[in-house]
């Protein structure tokens, strides 16, 4: 903290108003003149809605909370508004219009003229009506190409920051543990390397806008119970530090991200919103991050209603600021009245909410809100007539023809071909049977946090607000001359079987089969996959086996694809489908994007950032298993997948060969020099994406048979080769030792260059030579290819 020191200034700019002074000496006065209860009152949200006629905000009602009265709270000012544009359908124009009168409200009614920070989920992009609805997550790890999901993430933060949005609270950087998890779309995949890179990405993508990237969800939400949505995580000190944390440390240390989102877990009985060893400790004292920590919604008043560690709401806030939360989210509850009257008594110290505050209003100084010349107009607006909102309505576009390209592209660089006997690309066929309950289903390409299916479902009477054709329509454009029939069969978890018999007869009439299948996202319940919709076993939903299993018994060619949000076990069509497309949930793009890579107009080149199971019920799994993980004598049941991390096909061959080693030995602070040679043997243009997993074989606590540590995606055309380099830094073999600090030990290693986790191509064996070296979050943490 900057001691108090005599700055002059002038007397009509107060001094933490002043950008000729450093951030922190404008905080540090602006903190020394604010009474108590106009402290507090920056360290909380209120949950709003957008007028879309313009007007100002309006409260939002959750069932969940109180009402909240605004004239009441604004006079001592705001921290954060809460979804203005992501709470009901709201033209963008009208939204950006209601967002700056409410900020201009909010500034003129607290004696600081301080205003919010306005916050919006981004997930798959921008979460409000009319936004281009991107590929979920779980697609950008299917590309395996952070620079192109770091371009996806700076069109998001571009249309964002138009409108007045600040922050963003995404992306998440859960690795997945179990896949009946039902936010597993919402994760990037299940190896933290590829969950690090490629959310680091997107972070880099946000910031570059100006958008506050907030990192979700800290630390292991995604391992909870049998999969179960808020169950407790049992995991232990070392699956956390090796296998949930690196994501994060990647994404605060390179991606610049300047929030945190606390996750709702509990851990060996201490949640993470009053863990101060998570929340300061590691957070802060050691990787040095200086941000703001924002709660999940409601995720501080969980402590007492949840948790049980608390015995009122002053007793979880205190808990929560101790810990290190900075700002409760979506609204106020705890942080109000309970926390003003628990630091008057002397129940929470006062020091604890000066640390708060100091970092929200650093931030809110970085953002340009503590200046003079602060002007509430987003850019979006600038030269608008402010007093015609009729005027106004349908100006602004958060869905052009740049977002839907680059959507597109997104898409088509996530579709994974998983198997194909050789009917893929379709040859111009005459008859298609198009199967199943995605087949027509608009909004089948969209995940839980996109805005139709988070809000829209709740306001039946408005549009869209989007074009999302379905696969019929795309399939349509791509073989004009093809007859199309469609039957749906069997919803997607109705379990009604009375049109199998219907389509199986179309089945039998055409010449190919396209069955389309998978999940229906949404909340709590309302659909098979999304927040709160976890799975018993990773069996296709409903009647969906039995469709295709009906269809697969016609002996016609099924090329089966599924629309999900998480992988399934397809039974019998691992072995008898002609073909397998996977895509999961891949935006406005993304019936374009299959119905692409089914004509062969496009190359499928993504690859799995899960596994696909063999069987539906070997859960929790993932390739990232030590030994006993893995199939073996002792058990009768055989986690092997059906499809293998990283897996994916192409439309052609590739061929690997001529690895050289520079040296089999470095010492544990030195790296190793690798390089291949990789040819496309087809006839074809195709790439491939070169993965590189560290095996080691011997080591002072129990290791995952192989991890990833690096991979490059090379594309080439037909009969073209290029040499492949990649350096190896030792520190990539670095885990957490039996004292709890991270450690390169000597001896050998496996680096094994693969096609995926279940396909090794070329084998390096190697030896690391010296004394053990301890390392920590400055460690290198790439291989470098060239």
């Amino acid at each position: 903290m900057t001691a108090n020191v005599a700055v002059e200034t002038t007397p009509e700019v107060p001094l933490w108003n002043d950008p000729a002074h450093d951030i922190d000496t404008r905080v540090t006065a602006l903190i020394d003149a604010m009474t108590l209860q106009e402290k507090i009152a920056q360290l909380y949200g209120v949950w709003v809605g957008a007028s879309d006629e313009g007007g100002e905000v309006a409260p939002h009602q959750h069932d969940m909370e109180e009402a909240v009265d605004l004239d009441a709270l604004l006079p001592t000012g705001l921290g954060q508004l809460t979804r203005p544009f992501g709470t009901a359908p709201v033209d963008p124009a009208l939204g950006a219009l209601s967002l700056l009168r409410t900020q201009t409200r909010i500034a003129a009614a607290n004696r600081f003229g301080i205003p919010a920070v306005a916050h919006e989920e981004c997930l798959a992009g921008f979460a409000t009506w009319g936004a281009t609805a991107y590929p979920v997550p779980l697609s950008w790890g299917a590309t395996f190409d952070p620079e192109l999901i770091r371009r996806m993430a700076a069109a998001i933060g571009r249309d964002m920051r138009a409108v007045g949005v600040h922050q963003g609270l995404a992306p998440v950087l859960d690795v997945v543990r179990d896949a009946r998890w039902g936010r597993v779309e919402e994760t990037i995949g299940e190896d933290p390397y590829l969950v690090g890179t490629i959310g680091t990405a997107y972070v880099q993508g946000l910031e570059s806008t100006g958008l506050v990237a907030t990192l979700k969800h800290f630390v292991g939400y995604s391992a909870s119970r049998a999969g179960r949505n808020l169950a407790p995580a049992p995991m232990g000190a070392r699956e956390r530090a090796d296998v949930l944390l690196p994501p994060f440390e990647m994404a605060i240390r390179e991606g610049g991200a300047r929030s945190v989102m606390h996750a709702y877990t509990d851990t060996d009985g201490l949640p993470a919103a009053a863990d101060e060893d998570l929340l300061t400790g590691l957070l802060r004292d050691t990787w040095g991050f200086d941000g703001t920590v924002v709660a999940d919604y409601f995720g501080i008043a969980f402590l007492k209603t949840l948790h049980g560690i608390a015995g009122d709401w002053a007793d979880a806030a205190g808990a929560a600021l101790r810990a290190g939360v900075d700002i409760e989210l979506p609204t106020v509850k705890t942080f109000g009245a309970p926390l003003v009257e628990a630091v008057t008594a002397g129940r929470v110290p006062e020091r604890l909410i000066d640390r708060a505050l100091r970092r929200v209003l650093t931030q809110k100084a970085a953002l340009g809100l503590l200046d003079p010349d602060w002007n509430p107009v987003p850019a979006a607006l600038d030269g608008a007539d402010l007093d015609d909102p009729d005027a106004l309505r349908g100006s602004i576009d958060l869905d052009t023809a740049g977002n839907r390209a680059l959507a597109r592209e997104v898409a088509e660089k996530a579709v994974v071909l998983l198997t194909n006997d050789g009917v893929l690309p379709l040859d111009r066929p005459r008859r298609i049977a198009l199967v199943g309950p995605n087949a027509v289903e608009p909004t089948a390409v969209l995940g839980c946090y996109s805005f139709p299916l988070h809000v829209g479902v709740h306001h039946p009477e408005s549009p869209a607000g989007i074009d999302l054709p379905t696969l019929r329509d795309t399939l349509a454009a791509e073989f004009p001359d093809a007859e199309i029939t469609v039957v749906r069969g069997t919803g997607v978890d109705d379990g009604d079987v009375f049109g199998i018999p219907e389509a199986v007869q179309a089945a039998r009439d055409a010449d190919v089969v396209v069955a389309v299948l998978g999940d229906r996202a949404g909340l709590f319940g309302r659909g098979t996959s999304g927040e709160g919709c976890d799975a018993e076993s990773l069996a296709l939903p409903g009647a969906q086996q039995q469709l295709l299993d009906a269809l697969l018994d016609t002996r016609r060619p099924v090329v089966t694809v599924l629309l999900a949000g998480r992988p399934y076990a397809l039974g019998r069509a691992v072995d008898e489908a002609a073909a397998i497309v996977q895509s999961f949930f891949p935006g406005v793009e993304g019936t374009a994007a299959i119905a692409g890579v089914l004509s062969g107009r496009t190359e499928p080149c993504g690859r799995l950032p899960v596994s696909v199971p063999r069987g539906p019920g070997a859960q929790p799994t993932t390739y990232l298993g030590a030994r006993l993980a893995h199939a073996s004598e002792v058990s009768n049941i055989d986690p092997t997948p059906a499809f293998g991390f990283g897996h994916g096909l192409t439309y052609t061959t590739f061929a690997w060969s001529e690895l050289a080693v520079d040296a089999e030995e470095a010492a544990t602070d030195g790296e190793f020099g690798l390089s291949l040679t990789v040819r496309n043997t087809g006839e074809r243009p195709g790439t491939e994406v070169v993965q590189l997993y560290l095996h080691d074989p011997v080591a002072s606590v129990v290791q995952p048979v192989q991890r990833l540590v690096g991979y490059t995606r090379v594309p080439l055309a037909p009969g073209e080769s290029r040499r492949v380099r990649v350096t190896v830094p030792a520190d990539l073999a670095s885990f957490t030792g039996r004292d709890g600090r991270r450690v390169v030990e000597p001896g050998e290693l496996e680096l094994r260059l693969s096609a995926s986790s279940a396909e090794p191509r070329l084998t390096a064996r190697v030896r690391l030579t010296g004394e053990p070296r301890e390392v920590d979050h400055t460690r290198r943490l790439h291989a470098t290819f060239a």
